[in-house]
C-alpha cells in the first residue's frame, strides 16, 4: 500500500522507508504511557511526530527498534521516563500571549488586600508567561518589589532550566512595547549580543519546580492562591483527566480567585467545580454572585 508522496506501508501498517519500524501497536503503546504517566491524549494524527521525537532516542541509545526502547522505558529507568515526557510535550508559548488576560488580572490585583498576593504558573514552559505575570505586578504596583509571589511549574525540566535563566533571543521581545524592554530586560553584549536578560528583580519574585498536574500532591504549590494560570494545558488531556485536576485546584484557590485558562479550552463538563466569567476566566463555583460573563 501506498501513501501520498510514494510512501510506503508495509505489514501489520508500519510505514515502511523509515530507520526504525514503527508499527499502530507501537503508537498505541506511547499512547498508553503517556497518558498512564502525564495525562496527555495523543490523537492519531500525532503518529509522525511521535516517530520523528522518540527515534531520536532510539539514536542516542543506540537501540534498534521502538519494541526495544518502550521496554527499557517500562522497565522503570527514572532518567528516561523525563526525557521521554519532554520529547512528548510542546511548548509554544510568548510574552503576553492572549494580552487581555494580563489586563483582567492587573485589574484583579488592584483590589486585593491580603498580602502577599500567590500566583501559580501552571504551565509555565520557557518562562514568557511567569515573567509575563511578575511584568504585570510590577507595573500594577508601579515597584520592582511588588507584594507578589509566583510560583512557575511544568512537567518539562529542558523548559524550565531556560525559564530559570532568563535569556532569550532578541526576536522574542520584539513585540514588546519599548518601554517595558528599557524597564525589565537587559540587553546582552559580548557572547550574548543578541539575546536579552530580564531584570534579576523579575527573576527574584519567581520560584521554580517541576510538577506533574497528574501527582497526587503538589506539595511546592503554597495556597491560597489569588490567581492560577492553566492556559493551553487541558486540551492535551481527556475530560475526566481535566475534571479530576480541576478539582485538585479548587481548595488551592482563595473562594476570591480566579482560574485563567486558554482561548480554545472549556470547563463546561466542571460547573459543579468552576463558573465562566466570560474570555476564559473562571471562579470557584461556591463564589458568592457568580454567574456567566460576570468579568470582575
Amino acid at each position: 500500500m501506498s501513501l501520498p508522496g510514494g510512501i510506503k506501508v508495509g505489514s501489520g501498517g508500519a510505514v515502511t522507508g523509515r530507520e526504525f519500524h514503527f508499527t499502530p501497536a507501537d503508537f498505541e503503546r506511547v499512547r498508553q504511557l503517556i497518558h498512564k504517566h502525564a495525562g496527555i491524549s495523543l490523537t492519531p494524527i500525532k503518529q509522525d511526530m511521535v516517530y520523528s521525537r522518540l527515534a531520536r532516542r532510539l539514536r542516542a541509545l543506540n537501540m534498534a527498534s521502538f519494541d526495544q526502547y518502550l521496554a527499557y522505558l517500562e522497565q522503570g529507568h527514572a532518567a528516561e521516563w523525563e526525557i521521554f515526557v519532554n520529547s512528548l510535550t510542546t511548548n509554544l508559548t510568548s510574552f503576553f500571549r492572549e494580552n487581555h488576560h494580563f489586563e483582567m488580572l492587573q485589574k484583579h490585583l488592584l483590589r486585593l488586600t491580603q498580602r502577599p498576593i500567590r500566583i501559580w504558573c501552571s504551565a509555565a514552559s520557557t518562562g514568557e508567561e511567569p515573567y509575563s505575570l511578575a511584568i504585570t505586578a510590577c507595573e500594577t504596583f508601579n515597584s520592582l518589589t511588588p507584594p507578589v509571589q509566583i510560583h512557575a511549574s511544568d512537567i518539562d525540566t529542558g523548559v524550565l532550566r531556560t525559564a530559570e535563566s532568563g535569556v532569550y533571543p532578541i526576536d522574542r521581545v520584539e513585540r514588546l512595547h519599548p518601554e517595558r524592554l528599557r524597564k525589565f530586560f537587559i540587553k546582552g553584549t559580548g557572547a550574548e549580543t543578541g539575546q536579552v536578560r530580564v531584570r534579576p528583580e523579575l527573576q527574584k519574585l519567581i520560584t521554580y519546580s517541576r510538577i506533574n498536574l497528574l501527582d497526587p500532591h503538589w506539595p511546592s504549590v503554597k495556597g491560597p492562591l489569588d490567581a492560577l494560570f492553566c492556559r493551553n494545558v487541558m486540551i492535551y488531556f481527556d475530560k475526566p483527566t481535566q475534571y479530576q485536576i480541576l478539582k485538585k485546584f479548587v481548595p488551592l484557590l482563595h473562594p476570591d480567585g480566579l482560574l485563567y485558562a486558554g482561548h480554545s479550552e472549556s470547563f463546561l463538563h466542571a460547573t459543579d467545580l468552576f463558573r465562566s466569567l466570560g474570555r476564559t476566566v473562571y471562579a470557584r463555583a461556591d463564589r458568592r454572585g457568580v454567574g456567566t460573563g460576570m468579568l470582575p
